[in-house]
């Protein structure tokens, strides 16, 4: 039984953590970078760890790794070995893992709530390229070519014991088709595949987000579709689209509000006016199950978020 399905089988939401880069910006950490937060991969990891403590603390079911950016090629442009960047890939899972078993060991409300799973981040090929392609996916790569970019750090991921791999922030439903490919190099292993859209109804690509779930509806190894790094406006026709092509479980997690420009690496307008935990009960009675933030969040979004779905009834 995949992860998903085993926690809802018992509990009706599974909450997954907030931003990485805004906690570890807020301690003082410089990521204006081409790794991103995988650069504190290798000069703070300890850091890492503490925001992932900080969301399971929160009310988080679930963590997802510092390794959206981290990638063989990544690394080696900054001179680090092959065996080292997968070293670095595999820490980021290592990292949450040990906050995760730390937590639990003290945790007091274990029938309120599941053990949290760590889920690896597998950002999209557009995010190693530090230019914004993931908020348009036109890459012109073939499938076999996304496919051969992919597979060490999802071997790297798998081999260093990840509960479910985050396939995150895609922009067009060519690599979500050559991730779901890939995954079938490894038996047994799940994955949820989360688009960005750029509307309520369209992927970054410009693909109708149906389009996308009707087509991973198909693969039993992907055990959730949904929508991440996207405006929350956006959010409730996305899930009504979503639905209407597939019963696996629908994952949301948002950004705060504010929309990134991808060209200054700037945020601009403001945040939901609605707080982020009303706006994700709202998601929750739309019908997603899997709710948690994106860029921008806190682990104070991710309380608002465990202070209603705590009270919630499994159906």
């Amino acid at each position: 039984m995949n992860p998903i399905t085993r926690i809802l089988d018992e509990f009706p939401v599974i909450i997954t953590d907030g931003a990485m880069a805004t906690e570890l910006e807020r301690m003082g950490c410089d990521l204006n970078d081409s790794l991103w937060s995988a650069k504190i991969l290798m000069e703070q990891p300890d850091l890492i760890k503490q925001v992932h403590s900080d969301y399971f603390t929160a009310g988080a079911d679930c963590a997802i790794t510092a390794s959206y950016q981290s990638t063989i090629e990544g690394f080696a442009a900054r001179g680090v070995t092959e065996a080292e960047a997968i070293r670095l890939i595999q820490e980021s899972v290592k990292l949450a893992g040990q906050a995760r078993d730390e937590f639990w060991a003290h945790e007091e409300n274990r029938s309120d709530r599941p053990k949290p799973i760590i889920a690896a981040s597998i950002g999209p090929y557009g995010a190693s390229l530090a230019d914004g392609s993931e908020y348009r996916g036109h890459y012109g790569l073939t499938e076999d070519e996304l496919i051969d970019f992919h597979r060490p750090r999802m071997k790297a991921l798998i081999e260093a014991g990840a509960d479910i791999l985050a396939c995150e922030t895609i922009p067009c439903l060519s690599e979500a088709k050559a991730i779901t490919r890939l995954l079938e190099e490894f038996p047994g292993i799940y994955a949820w595949i989360s688009f960005s859209a750029k509307d309520g109804r369209h992927i970054s690509e410009g693909t109708p987000v149906s389009e996308c779930a009707a087509w991973l509806d198909q693969h039993s190894q992907i055990a959730a579709v949904g929508i991440n790094c996207t405006p929350t406006q956006h959010i409730p026709s996305l899930i009504e689209e979503i639905k209407q092509e597939t019963d696996k479980p629908i994952i949301v997690y948002p950004n705060s509000g504010e929309q990134y420009d991808p060209v200054t690496k700037t945020w601009k307008g403001s945040a939901c006016a609605m707080s982020f935990g009303k706006s994700a009960q709202s998601w929750y009675e739309n019908g997603a199950r899997l709710i948690g933030g994106c860029c921008r969040t806190k682990p104070e979004d991710i309380q608002a978020i465990a202070d209603w779905a705590r009270n919630l009834k499994t159906t």
